[in-house]
């Protein structure tokens, strides 16, 4: 049995979450939904034979605020990061308008957040024209800096979270002490740069060029150093658990003392690296060039 015939109620189990809601609520709003073909009579849907409940296995967890939309044409205040799991069920369920809807909260989201950087991408271009210059403690959080050249910056102290540096050229830039968090330094060109104590949890450096570049006590915690150029780089104390650095070139890199657990060293180039007491018991090695490396008293 799928629905009481005097109220029209669907009892629908979401991935083990239990919910009651009509007909009319899954089939108005959105006619052309999974939901609706599946509660239009059209098709036969099978319910267990105990309490009548309809399964899907999806992700319960979003669920209600599905079933928000459909009774309301209300978008719930959420997280980025749970908008994207909306995002997912609603693409799974063909629900158009609730995709429409969140793609819109999170343009309108991202424009809120430019607006509250106190420097735009055009004024970066500007200053950038004069010498010397600095972006010391500024808050550039957002924006697109990519492609520009923006070599012997000082940005110490700045808040750069999620800033796309995508090949720009930071060639012998300062990021002292920054918050980095999220950014996005694809193909971009760091050598020689000044990261000592910056936070670049969970960035992006895949292809960068960082030869010789100062990562002391930074935190590389998640980032990904993908076919990164490290050579003479030093990282001595600096945080890299859970890094990828598959095939990162790192020969002749100073890792004295740097949290290498659980990070990925597959095909990396090692040769003559600084890797003295270094823990690598819970480091992949797998196809890591260690020729010429210094592994006395490292832990494998």
């Amino acid at each position: 049995m799928l629905s009481d015939t005097s109220s029209s109620l669907i009892r629908l189990n979401i991935g083990g979450k239990k919910f009651c809601t009509t007909i009319d609520t899954l089939t108005q709003r959105e006619p052309d939904s999974m939901l609706a073909a599946m509660f239009s009579g059209r098709h036969a849907v099978s319910a267990d034979s105990g309490k009548g409940y309809v399964f899907v296995d999806r992700d319960g967890k979003h669920f209600r605020h599905i079933l928000n939309w459909l009774r309301d044409g209300v978008v719930s205040t959420l997280s980025e990061s749970e908008y994207s799991e909306l995002l997912r069920e609603a693409e799974y369920f063909q629900l158009l308008g609730l995709m429409d809807e969140i793609t819109t909260v999170l343009n309108n989201r991202k424009e809120d957040e430019e607006l509250n950087t106190e420097l735009t991408r055009t004024d970066i271009i500007k200053c950038i024209q004069s010498e010397k210059v600095r972006f010391r403690g500024v808050n550039l959080s957002g924006l697109d800096l990519s492609k520009l050249d923006l070599s012997y910056v000082d940005f110490s102290y700045a808040c750069l979270k999620n800033v796309f540096f995508s090949r720009a050229n930071l060639q012998c830039a300062k990021f002292r002490d920054v918050d980095a968090e999220g950014s996005i330094f694809h193909n971009a060109t760091l050598r020689e740069c000044e990261f000592t104590g910056a936070n670049l949890r969970g960035a992006l450096l895949a292809g960068a060029n960082l030869q010789s570049a100062n990562l002391q006590d930074a935190c590389l915690i998640d980032c990904s150093f993908c076919g990164a150029d490290l050579r003479s780089a030093h990282l001595q104390t600096a945080d890299l658990t859970n890094a990828n650095l598959e095939g990162a070139n790192l020969e002749g890199a100073n890792l004295k003392g740097a949290k290498l657990h659980n990070a990925n060293l597959k095909g990396a180039n090692l040769q003559r690296a600084y890797l003295r007491h270094v823990n690598l018991r819970d480091t992949h090695l797998e196809g890591a060039k260690l020729d010429g490396a210094n592994l006395l008293g490292a832990i494998r």
